[in-house]
Order: C-alpha cells, then structure tokens, then sequence
C-alpha cells in the first residue's frame, strides 16, 4: 500500500475563538482555516468582530477561549513565535511621516534585527516591488494616500512573514489609492506569503481573495471562493426590456425558451428569468424572441454578487449593517491589553 499524502498544513487555523468585552461577545464560536500561499478574505460590517480576531490572532489580545495556530505555532502558549513569523498591517498608519520612505523601511529593519548593509538592500528591494522607488528620498508627509498605504504594507515584510495580516486597508482611500492598495497585495500574494484580509468592501474580496468566510456577531456563517458563494443565490440572471404592452407575452415566450418562471417588472419594463449557464441561455431566448416578432430594447446577462451574498446571509447591506453598529462596543486600552 502506498502511503497517504500529509495535507498541507495550513498557514493558519483557529477553531472556537472567544472574545467578550464585559458581557458582550466580540467573538463567539469563531472558526477559520487558511490555507498556505492564499488570499482568504474575512468579510463582515463594522461589529462583526473582524479587527477582534485579527487582534487575537496577531497575540495583541488574549483570547478567553479556544486555539490557534499560525505557520503551526500555537498563538497561545507561543506568541513571541508567532510574532515572528507574521506582519500586519492596521487600520491606521505606522511610518514615520517626518522621514523618507527608505529611511522608514531601514528603521524598520533595524528594529526587526537586521544588519545596516541588509536593512538598506532590503529597503531598496521592497521599494522596488511596490513601485515607490522614485519616492525613496521624498518624506512619506508628501504621499498620498494610496502610496503611504503601499509603504505601510511594505514596512510589515520586511522579515518576509509568513502571514500578512491587512485590516481593512483601504479604508478611506479614493478609487485610484484602493487600487495601487490592490496591485501590492497581489505582489504580496506573488511573493509566496499567506494574505488574510478583512475588509468590508465586497468588490475588493471578490478582486483579492482566493476564498472569501463572511462574518456575522463574531463567527463565521460562511466560506467559500467569490464564485461558490455567489452560487448560493442561485443561477445567471438575464433581463430584457421591452415595450410596456408587450411585457406579457415576451415572459411567456421567455419561460418557454429556457423551462423556467420569467418575472415581469412593469415600473422597469423588463421580464427577467435565472437560469443556470446565461451564457448558453441567450442565444435560444433571443431566438424564440425573434421568431415571435418580438422586439428587444435591451439585454443584460447578469451573475449574483457577492453584495447580493451578503444581503441574503446577513440580512443587511454591508452600508446599513455598519450604520446599525455604531453603538458596537470597543475595547477599552486596558482590555485591549
């Protein structure tokens, strides 16, 4: 007989996290496992408790119950180790605005141990693979948004983790800063090293992660890739437009082309069906279509998306469901500690 293949150990797993702040459970039954060289998106509002898992998984608050491990070392009995092996990246700046972007990154290598000749290569790699090298000399109070951020990112590898850790790191940034954001986890994920991202745009899960756990009042009710989870709503959606009078009889002609309800919407004059292939779908309704003498004034093939994931797990669009947290309890300093 041969023997079995060893799976891969995860990069990091934690099984029953919990975390209460007075009588209020920041995590509750918490679970999560990530597998090595992935991005693993950890998506949820404001109060879901993402920052608080971040915060126990990277030792900076002591867990109440449960275990986790980190590159299979136990955040508990062993967070010196832990801290070895990990970078993370808050939701607020760590560089030095006062310095340049190479002086910041020397200094970090510096405090992480690293010889003055090596601090410097390193700096001038990292500068490099985030496409700030011609900003090295200017100080970071000159950056813009998007490039501080890249530069925040940067300084957290400069011992080469094995997991990053970003919380939410494009909070605040304009379209243009959340992009250049994206690009440098991707360099990030290119590197080799392990991503858990939480964050609370959708679109930017659905950009960056391997596989996407949705959180909700401190444990997760799902996990899966973007495309696993936009599945649980079910197939393609199209929509067609037509004339107000003939809305009636193109759902019948619809249905009858894919074998499925068509759903009539008289404010937007459209017929819309959900179906399993959309792609395969249009051709046979454009088909039927045409052969009743129908006319189309428009046609859209539409996938669910993972805003619509959301919805349907959590009850609440991630806007409203941060709005509805703003009485959400914090961490005091001291239980933070």
């Amino acid at each position: 007989m041969h023997p079995r293949p060893v799976p891969p150990r995860p990069a990091l797993e934690a099984v029953g996290l919990r975390k209460h702040y007075a009588k209020t459970p920041a995590l509750d039954g918490f679970d999560l496992h990530v597998a090595a060289g992935t991005v693993h998106g950890l998506l949820g509002p404001n109060g879901a408790g993402k920052t608080t898992a971040v915060r126990c998984l990277t030792t900076l608050t002591d867990l109440d119950e449960g275990s986790a491990a980190i590159d299979g070392i136990d955040v508990r009995r062993d967070p010196a180790a832990v801290r070895e092996r990990i970078g993370l990246v808050g939701q607020f700046h760590a560089v030095d605005e006062a310095l340049t972007a190479h002086q910041n990154l020397v200094l970090f290598a510096r405090l992480s141990g690293i010889s003055k000749p090596r601090a410097t290569s390193r700096a001038d790699h990292l500068l490099e693979a985030f496409g700030l090298t011609d900003a090295s000399s200017r100080p970071v109070s000159g950056f813009s948004g998007g490039m501080r951020r890249r530069l925040d990112i940067a300084s957290s590898l400069v011992l080469t983790p094995a997991v990053l850790f970003l919380d939410e790191p494009t909070t605040g940034l304009d379209p243009r800063g959340r992009a250049t954001v994206w690009q440098a986890v991707r360099e990030v994920a290119s590197m080799g090293t392990t991503v858990l991202l939480t964050t609370q745009l959708l679109d930017e899960a659905d950009q960056l992660a391997d596989r996407v756990s949705v959180m909700d009042r401190g444990r997760v009710i799902a996990e899966g890739t973007p495309s696993e989870l936009k599945r649980r709503l079910g197939g393609d959606r199209i929509t067609a437009a037509f004339a107000a009078a003939d809305l009636d009889r193109a759902a019948a002609v619809v249905a009858s082309a894919v074998g499925a309800e068509a759903s009539v919407d008289p404010d937007s004059s459209t017929v819309t069906v959900e179906v399993e292939n959309g792609s395969a779908a249009l051709a046979p309704i454009v088909r039927a279509l045409d052969a009743d003498g129908l006319t189309v004034d428009d046609l859209a093939l539409r996938r669910p998306t993972l805003d619509e994931v959301f919805l349907h797990l959590t009850g609440a669009a991630p806007a409203d469901a941060a709005a509805s947290d703003a009485t959400a309890p914090e961490p005091t300093d001291e239980e933070a500690r």
